[in-house]
């Protein structure tokens, strides 16, 4: 893994990680600024997405074409899915799938992407391993999960919606890129993972917690990125 691509989806989740890079080389696509350089002696390209999945997609394939990167990290802020995961605690992503994805009335399940034989995209081994590992080193006031990320373009702040949402994928956490990027990587043959810090409970304080909580908790995915690079 000679070049890692690092995507978050608002400047907050990666303004730290550019500021730490060297040799810094500017490229600008798609409404993308792409900072190539070095982050902890590793060559990287930190780039911010933008909000939603199509921006993510986008921003991925950009990643592979123009970078030829070897790995993809995800980077940034979620609501929790599950009542033990608390604002602060930090989700690596086992695998990734669409929770607004619904073509069940041509026999698919909910989730399911219509004409791909995946329901969702696995995320690289070795990056959760190494990830996981990191975070315990770096940020040992709170606690890592490792489980599924569920994405959509919807900002999940109602009970009601949070529960058909947990009940239907056992997910860990939701967000807005997630599975957008890992289906990216899986297209491309690329190894991935997800790393969310949670904001907020997706529920109906979320609206509140969210501004609240979405730095320090983003905060926590920075040291912990910064740290995965060392062992990469």
């Amino acid at each position: 893994m000679n070049r890692i691509g690092i995507i978050g989806a608002m400047e907050v989740e990666v303004e730290t990680l550019k500021e730490h890079m060297k040799d810094v080389k500017l490229v600008k696509k798609a409404s993308m600024e792409f900072c190539c350089g070095k982050l902890n002696g590793k060559e990287a390209v930190v780039v911010r997405s933008g909000i939603g999945k199509v921006n993510a997609a986008v921003c991925t394939q950009i990643l592979a074409d123009d970078f030829q990167v070897e790995a993809v990290i995800n980077t940034g802020v979620a609501g929790s899915l599950k009542a033990e995961i608390n604002i602060g605690d930090i989700v690596v992503s086992t695998d990734a799938l669409h929770h607004d994805m619904d073509a069940r009335e041509f026999g698919y399940r909910r989730g399911q992407i219509p004409q791909m034989d995946v329901f969702s995209f696995e995320a690289d081994a070795r990056l959760r391993r190494t990830a996981a590992e990191a975070c315990r080193r770096v940020n040992p006031e709170i606690q890592v999960f490792e489980g599924r990320v569920v994405s959509g373009d919807q900002f999940v702040a109602a009970k009601s919606v949070k529960e058909d949402i947990s009940a239907e994928f056992a997910g860990c956490c939701t967000e807005m890129e997630g599975a957008a990027i890992a289906q990216a990587a899986w297209l491309n043959g690329i190894p991935f993972v997800i790393l969310r810090a949670i904001s907020d409970k997706a529920d109906d304080s979320a609206s509140m917690d969210y501004p609240t909580f979405e730095r320090e908790a983003a905060q926590h995915c920075v040291r912990l990125v910064e740290e995965m690079l060392k062992s990469l």
